[in-house]
């Protein structure tokens, strides 16, 4: 079968390699359909790994992935793919944050290979049935949805709420809609690139603004008081700069942009003064029903996708994500 497998910093070689030995009870062979690209896959393939994590050892990334189930109780059926294992017996599982389980596996980190080939075997109980209409990248996109979903969450955001997202990649202009649909008033974002700036307000941001006075003119649409809540999708201290100046007195920021390194800084006495409270973005918690939900009822996560590139090129695919021309960048995978 086809491969695409990270060696080293920029190093994405297609190759073939054996198919997957047969599931073991509980699990069920896939065929992958469609791949999305994430912004923590182009740090493993610009800044070779996440934090502390570096790449060791050759892996095969993706972990936005839709697949056909083969084999197994969902045989014949297109699925979408939680890519998260935990071991279901920590505290943290037991406590129902199976997001925080210190023993989870993730596909495409480690030692556990990820989505961007044609078969792999995947846990039953993580695969989640499409409906007919949802597509294949549909699929995919939940994921990422999924992420946004947990942001709003544990952002605490109320209703009426005046909501910053900082960073309009595809998760911020995802979390866009779901913070409308969870009853935001208004909804502003924070984006350096023009034509993400677009998408933003084509999937419903009131406002959008570049970084260099995004937080003054932030403050200036609500009156000089700040947002009740932001949400951090880019990963950079200017962008926690950002969510602490726009910020009202006792507003919250859920951070969930992954830096280059594994340090970030924020500025402590405005944040002080204000008594502010972050929370800490980790990946998604049982949000597939929600996500599947959502996506049948009109957030269009097709329209998302800007390229699609076959698994023979993918590393062209991760090449032009990286420079980020679009939004969405898809793998298509000719999985049977």
């Amino acid at each position: 079968m086809i491969v695409a497998r990270l060696h080293g910093v920029g190093d994405l070689r297609v190759a073939t390699e054996t198919e997957p030995g047969e599931a073991p009870p509980g699990w069920s062979m896939l065929a992958v359909t469609s791949v999305g690209i994430c912004g923590s896959d182009l740090h493993w393939f610009v800044d070779g790994g996440i934090g502390e994590n570096r790449i060791d050892r050759p892996v095969v990334p993706g972990h936005e992935f839709a697949a056909v189930a083969i084999a197994g109780p969902h045989a014949g059926r297109r699925v979408a793919v939680d890519p998260a294992i935990p071991c279901g017996s920590c505290e943290m599982c037991n406590a129902g944050h199976h997001n925080l389980c210190p023993r989870v596996q993730f596909a495409g980190h480690g030692t556990l290979d990820g989505a961007l080939q044609e078969h792999l075997v995947w846990p039953d109980h993580l695969l989640h049935p499409l409906p007919d209409d949802i597509s294949d990248d549909a699929g995919a996109l939940l994921e990422p949805l999924g992420v946004a979903i947990h942001a709003v969450r544990i952002s605490h955001l109320q209703p009426g709420a005046d909501v910053l997202v900082v960073g309009g990649g595809p998760i911020g202009v995802l979390a866009v809609q779901v913070a409308h649909r969870s009853g935001a008033r208004r909804v502003f974002v924070v984006e350096p690139l023009a034509h993400r700036r677009a998408t933003a307000l084509r999937w419903g941001a009131d406002a959008v603004f570049s970084p260099d006075h995004g937080a003054e003119a932030v403050v200036d649409a609500t009156d000089g008081r700040g947002v009740d809540v932001v949400i951090e999708m880019a990963g950079t201290d200017h962008a926690i700069e950002t969510a602490v100046a726009a910020a009202r007195p006792g507003g919250r920021i859920a951070l969930g942009g992954i830096p280059s390194q594994d340090t970030s800084s924020f500025p402590a006495a405005a944040a002080r003064r204000k008594g502010l409270t972050f929370a800490m973005v980790r990946r998604m918690n049982d949000t597939y029903a929600r996500a599947i939900s959502l996506a049948a009822d009109g957030i269009e996560l097709d329209s998302l996708v800007t390229q699609r590139h076959p698994l023979v090129d993918a590393a062209n695919a991760f090449s032009s994500a990286a420079e980020r021309h679009g939004d969405k960048v898809v793998v298509t995978v000719s999985g049977t």
